[in-house]
């Protein structure tokens, strides 16, 4: 069987960090975060947290990545820390909820903005109907797009990571020009002054405070939250133990100083009521028409779904690796474990990882996926940084290696806990179907693992 090559740079591996955590979230989620805090300091405060929480994350992983650098990435530290038993209710959970759940969201969102272009593609639009449910031209729009994104990366790696270098530089690119418009043109003092003044945000440090975080940083997270998608292609990056903790720190830090510069250019150009009531939470749209007149939306709706389609690609690449991973390990199906001679992809993983992306599509609604994706998200998060310390233990032969302060991993871990804890008490009816979703995962390995021994007792009885 033909096994993945290193074929990716370093510049490759940044492309898919940061073109992976760019997706719609940033142009989106402010609005519903503000809606949920209605305060402008507390607004900025939860993406500065969220950046916070990420670089933690991201530096976090850069250990990993030195110590374990192995294919599978995620997969892999928690069955080399852990067991493998946990590795794959993690990968499990990735199928049926992280990986798969974000790419529908995604690609939902980019069918949005597309729709700005063209009014056709639209929640509105019903193609079929059938009692309570409704397929749209939205959803048929958003399919088609994981469809193609799928052949392009089946046709070979160097042609995803070309795609996904293209998209990364153009979402960058039109981030900061977005920026520089909204600084030039639209700064307005008196605007930033009265979204910051005291008056207009009466933030009481208190329990409810606290509370209102921990559930609106749900959105900044999600923005973000596929930093470590990079590691799931470690197999084909060069030279892994030195440039993915390179690639995790540069792309991340890019990424999250954008994501600040613009929601400060947000709350220097409109009015935290404005934010609050963009037009299909589309802010940066509203930003625009506030500056430009509705000539410019139809430039933004083009910027913002190539920067969905950008994130989609990276993500359907990456993902479909963790995958092919586990059926090498024989804890999936087996047929996932194919790779094309030719392509040197792993294309049963990539097309049914295509289905399910299909299914959630049909299935769910933004805002329930994003809710699903994050929590689970953290969990994982959670347990895979805190195996930092158990890591050091296991490889002590290993300790020239990159290491990172371990305040970093506790402050992870704290942070995180937060959040789950908030979520699962708050917002239970989109958490605890997320929790029973990868507890599913249990019997599912189990059924696994006999299949497997029960392969090996009868290769014995044949030898």
């Amino acid at each position: 069987m033909s096994e993945l090559k290193r074929t990716l740079s370093l510049k490759d591996a940044i492309s898919v960090v940061a073109g992976s955590m760019i997706g719609s979230g940033i142009f989106i989620v402010s609005s519903h975060i503000a809606r949920d805090v209605d305060s402008s300091m507390l607004l900025i405060f939860v993406w500065m947290l969220a950046g916070f929480i990420t670089m933690l994350g991201a530096l976090s992983y850069g250990e990993l990545s030195s110590t374990i650098p192995s294919e599978g990435g995620q997969y892999i530290y928690l069955k080399k820390i852990f067991s493998k038993k946990l590795a794959f209710i993690y990968g499990w959970t990735l199928f049926l909820v992280i990986q798969t759940g974000t790419l529908a969201a995604v690609n939902i969102a980019m069918a949005k903005f597309v729709g700005l272009i063209c009014p056709f593609i639209s929640q509105g639009h019903k193609i079929l109907e059938i009692g309570s449910y409704c397929l749209t031209t939205q959803q048929v729009f958003a399919i088609f797009s994981v469809l193609f994104l799928t052949f392009i990366n089946s046709r070979g790696i160097k042609t995803g990571v070309l795609v996904q270098n293209i998209f990364t530089v153009t979402k960058v690119l039109s981030i900061i020009l977005i920026i520089i418009c909204g600084l030039f043109f639209g700064f307005n003092f008196e605007t930033l002054f009265s979204n910051f003044s005291l008056a207009n945000n009466n933030i009481s440090f208190n329990y409810d405070t606290i509370k209102l975080i921990g559930m609106s940083i749900v959105g900044a997270l999600f923005a973000s939250i596929t930093w470590n998608n990079v590691t799931f292609i470690t197999s084909e990056i060069k030279k892994p133990e030195k440039n993915i903790k390179k690639a995790l720190f540069i792309g991340t830090l890019l990424v999250i100083s954008l994501y600040f510069l613009l929601n400060m250019i947000y709350l220097s150009t409109l009015p935290l009521d404005m934010i609050k009531t963009s037009p299909e939470d589309i802010v940066v749209a509203q930003m625009v028409n506030h500056i430009f007149g509705e000539k410019a939306l139809h430039i933004i709706a083009i910027i913002v779904a190539i920067s969905a389609f950008g994130c989609a690609n990276g993500m359907i690449l990456t993902g479909s690796r963790v995958y092919y991973k586990m059926a090498k390990d024989r804890i999936f199906f087996r047929h996932l474990a194919y790779i094309n001679r030719k392509t040197k992809t792993p294309q049963n993983s990539l097309w049914l990882q295509c289905f399910w992306i299909c299914v959630l599509i049909l299935w769910g609604n933004y805002a329930q996926l994003l809710d699903y994706v994050i929590y689970s998200s953290i969990i994982f998060y959670a347990i895979t940084i805190f195996g930092i310390f158990r890591m050091r233990k296991l490889f002590p032969k290993e300790k020239d290696v990159y290491r990172v302060p371990s305040f970093i991993p506790v402050a992870f871990c704290i942070l995180a806990s937060f959040i789950i804890i908030i979520l699962t008490i708050y917002k239970p009816l989109y958490t605890v179907p997320g929790l029973l979703l990868t507890l599913l995962g249990i019997p599912v390995y189990n059924f696994w693992e006999k299949k497997n021994q029960a392969r090996l007792s009868k290769i014995k009885k044949e030898a």
